[in-house]
């Protein structure tokens, strides 16, 4: 175990000692928040052709397919879309329910606290101040509109911004000391994000910048998230399930 390793344990063994919040998490949060609403600002004043048209032109040129292809319908796309609706929602709504049933309610009220601010006011918020509009069918170019049923508003993706967040808020709830098991999920989360940026503009849903930053929108909340509930994080890190902490006896505890 390395030196780092060592005092990362260190820290999360010691229940009495209080660990500052990082600064670094609320100015990466606030940094990553004003790319997103400048970009948001600068598609809602051209909506139809921002200045990314051109490289998000040029990716679903490359990118894009077709009804009839089946590249959309098999089971790694279809995981990708389902992660971002009801099968998802249903799934976060379990992991803060398990939270809370295991006695970590505070870890629990991170995670929804993440993912009502990622997908509902950064998302819901700017689709409806941006009102970009989502790739059309061009027969001429051979070009196909969303293949799946689509919401208003192509800025930001909302399954972007769902995949961000899940994957920055599963890494606030791993310990510091648990670096391997972070390291092992950053690299999931990767594949996560990149995969659900492929997906969505696969099935001509969304252009690549709203991917981009529907990313970005997911990972700002999370990390802003993080700072906020640190000191609860930190106290639930180690934290024993309730009953089995309740059937020990006084020796052992």
């Amino acid at each position: 175990m390395t030196t780092t390793e060592v005092d990362a344990a260190t820290e999360s063994a010691a229940p009495g000692r209080r660990i500052p919040r990082p600064s670094a998490l609320l100015w990466w949060a606030l940094g990553l928040l004003a790319a997103f609403v400048v970009m948001g600002v600068i598609v809602a004043s051209a909506p139809a052709a921002p200045f990314t048209q051109g490289l998000d032109d040029w990716w679903r040129g490359i990118v894009g397919t077709t009804p009839d292809s089946g590249a959309h319908t098999w089971v790694l796309p279809m995981f990708f879309q389902h992660l971002g609706e009801a099968a998802g929602a249903i799934g976060l709504l379990l992991v803060v329910i398990v939270f809370a049933v295991v006695g970590r309610w505070r870890s629990g009220l991170f995670f929804l606290a993440a993912c009502l601010l990622s997908m509902g006011l950064y998302s819901q918020g700017m689709k409806n101040l941006v009102h970009r509009p989502r790739p059309a069918a061009d027969e001429a170019l051979g070009l196909y509109g969303p293949l799946f049923s689509v919401d208003h508003g192509s800025f930001p993706s909302g399954h972007a911004v769902s995949a961000a967040v899940i994957v920055f808020a599963v890494a606030a709830l791993i310990p510091a000391a648990r670096v391997t098991a972070r390291r092992v999920w950053w690299i999931v989360g990767v594949v996560i994000m990149l995969g659900m940026m492929w997906q969505r503009t696969l099935i001509n849903a969304h252009w690549l910048s709203d991917t981009v930053f529907g990313i970005v929108a997911g990972a700002a909340g999370a990390l802003l998230m993080w700072w906020a509930f640190w000191p609860w994080l930190q106290r639930d890190y180690g934290r024993p399930v309730w009953f089995l902490h309740r059937s020990r006896t006084p020796s052992t505890i």
